[in-house]
Formats: structure tokens, C-alpha cells, sequence
């Protein structure tokens, strides 16, 4: 039953009308929330996996690896003169700074003060994030190219071992690096060849993508071969609360994975590409030769990355990283920033 009548109308004032006309509401205030919409960021991590060494008043910084040497049984009356084979032998790895990493917006002040969301703070953030992407980025192609490399020892006798590449699965379909049981079975192939060569137990980890470790934490309830120390939300969390053969695992979108950054869709994967990627997902790997403007180590062009990589596993002293100057601001004068 209508309660309302559209006999003997009321002339209704409309005080938010523009010239009591058209839209009741358009005089009303618009009303910001004060926020700026943030972009979904991925977590870095590599800085915290690898050596990290400050350097002062120099360009580079040598690291230098120590080979083995041979034991023997003394016979009474020999001299002890040392070994005749100059072992162990001595070899050195230079780490040299590239150029400065930047990331600015330029942030014109009449701008900012008439804006009423908060504009600087979120743009430093977005700058932050791109430094840090591109820091991880470069420190997992290094071991990517490191586990391609033979060891700088190769004193003839005395060659130490060098990178390994682990076939995951059985089969030539790149479905293969999303499964939790190839998975499983490459992490024990990868702990055994880290035993073989001596390679220390202490700081292990591997860094997947996220369809890969959440592909593992779902056969956390059916495995016994999956070691976790906490349940709930902090077992997605992905920050090393899984071990697999006593290798801590981190996901991240920043690894090398079948010729892209962090993820591939289609072909032989058998993943099926989430709509609305926008233009930062699974993008193809560039170069980083040490041709490359800015860079003087050599990160790989991503020929040499390699198109079949899905995944690192790797001990702390894999690769190293130097430093000169932190993460900073610069503010240039009172109304112009460079971040």
C-alpha cells in the first residue's frame, strides 16, 4: 500500500541545488578520506639471506676463499717443511660498487598544499619499493648465475666444487616447478649435494614464488617430511617458518622463474593467468651484464639467467653484497625534494 501522494505537492527548498536546480547534492562537500590507495608490494628479502659487508674510502672489496689441503701420517725423523703442494690454495672474489641505485619523484609544493590526501609520505613509500625490488632482484640473479659457476679454487688437485642446477620432476613441463612433490623431492636432491660439498648447514634457505609455497604448506598435513614451527597465518607468511631437509624457505615475486620475474602462466605450466595483472607481474627478465649502464659486477644477461630457473636454494656465504651508502633521502632545497 503507496504512503506517499503526489497530490498537493510541497515546493521543496533544495539550499544544496547550484541555483536551486538539477543535482540536490551538488553543493554538498566532497569529503576525502585522507588516504591514497596502496599498491599490493612485495616483501624483500634478500639482504638478510646473503653477506653483507659495509665498505668506507673504497671502490671494492675483496673476498677471499680458502681451498683444502692433505693430511699425512708422520714418520719419526722427517722434517715437517709443509706441503710440497703449496696447498691449500688461495683464491679472491671482488665485489665492486655499482653506481647509485636512485628512484625520485619530483613533488611540486603548491601541489602538495593544495591536495587534500597525503601525498609525500606514500610517494616514499613507492620509492622505497622500487629500490628494494631492484636490490633483490640483482642479488638473486647473482646466485641464480652462482649456481651456474665453477668455484674461483682450481688449483689443479685441489679444485673446489662449485654451483649445482637440480632437476625438479621428471618430466619436460615446466608444471613441474609448481609441484609440492617435485618440490619436496628437489629439496633433498639440493641438502645431499650441499653435504657432498661441504657446504655448512648453518643459514640454508630457498626463496620460491608464492604459488610454490603455498603449494608446499598445503601438504604440511599429509607430510611428515615438512618441519614447521608455528600454524595459522604465520605459516603464510612465508618468512622461514617451513623447512624442508632443514633449509628454511622465503617466497618472493623478485627470483628468476622460467625466464620472468617471480611467475609464469601458460604454455606447459598448467597455471592459468589471474585476470588483471597489470604491468608489473611475470614481466620477462632484462639484462644486467656488466655492460650495462650503472652496473660494474655482472649480473647476467637473461640469456644467461637461464629460461628453466624456478626457485634457489642457497647457503648464507652464496653471494655477497657491498655497500656504501644506505637507504636515504635527499632533499635538495625547500621546495625541491629528490628522494
Amino acid at each position: 500500500m503507496a504512503q506517499q501522494s503526489t497530490a498537493h505537492q510541497a515546493s521543496v527548498t533544495m539550499p544544496a541545488a547550484s541555483n536551486s536546480t538539477g543535482d540536490r547534492r551538488a553543493l554538498l562537500l566532497k569529503l576525502a578520506t585522507g588516504e591514497m590507495f596502496k599498491g599490493f608490494q612485495h616483501e624483500t628479502i634478500a639482504r638478510d639471506l646473503v653477506m653483507k659487508r659495509t665498505l668506507k674510502n673504497g671502490k671494492s672489496l675483496q673476498f677471499i676463499y680458502t681451498g683444502r689441503t692433505k693430511a699425512e701420517f708422520h714418520v719419526p725423523g722427517n722434517s715437517i717443511l709443509g706441503n710440497s703442494d703449496g696447498a691449500p690454495p688461495v683464491a679472491e672474489k671482488t665485489i665492486t660498487v655499482d653506481e647509485l641505485l636512485i628512484s625520485s619523484a619530483f613533488l611540486y609544493e603548491l601541489d602538495e598544499t593544495l591536495a587534500h590526501f597525503e601525498l609525500r609520505g606514500e610517494i616514499t613509500k613507492k620509492i622505497s619499493y622500487a629500490l628494494a625490488e631492484k636490490y633483490d632482484r640483482l642479488v638473486f640473479r647473482a646466485i641464480t648465475r652462482g649456481a651456474r659457476a665453477a668455484s674461483p679454487i682450481t688449483k689443479s688437485g685441489f679444485v673446489e666444487p662449485g654451483g649445482t642446477q637440480i632437476r625438479v620432476g621428471t618430466t619436460t613441463n615446466d608444471s613441474d616447478a609448481y609441484s609440492a612433490t617435485a618440490l619436496q623431492s628437489a629439496f633433498y636432491d639440493a641438502a645431499a649435494a650441499l653435504d657432498e660439498k661441504g657446504v655448512s648447514s648453518d643459514g640454508r634457505v630457498a626463496v620460491l614464488n608464492p604459488r610454490q609455497y603455498y603449494a608446499l604448506i598445503q601438504e604440511i598435513g599429509s607430510s611428515g617430511l615438512i618441519n614447521r614451527d608455528v600454524q595459522g597465518t604465520a605459516l603464510q607468511s612465508g618468512q622461514g617458518v617451513v623447512e624442508i631437509a632443514g633449509i628454511k624457505i622465503f617466497k618472493s615475486m623478485n627470483i628468476p622463474f622460467l625466464g620472468k620475474h617471480g611467475v609464469a602462466y601458460g604454455g606447459t605450466t598448467g597455471e592459468t593467468s589471474p585476470s588483471n595483472l597489470g604491468s608489473h607481474v611475470g614481466t620477462a627478465l632484462d639484462n644486467a651484464s656488466g655492460a650495462t649502464t650503472g652496473i660494474k659486477n655482472d649480473y647476467g644477461t637473461a640469456a644467461e639467467v637461464g629460461a628453466k630457473s624456478c626457485g634457489l636454494i642457497f647457503q648464507k656465504e652464496a653471494a655477497g653484497v657491498v655497500e656504501t651508502i644506505g637507504p636515504q633521502v635527499q632533499v635538495t632545497s625547500n621546495d625541491v625534494s629528490v628522494k
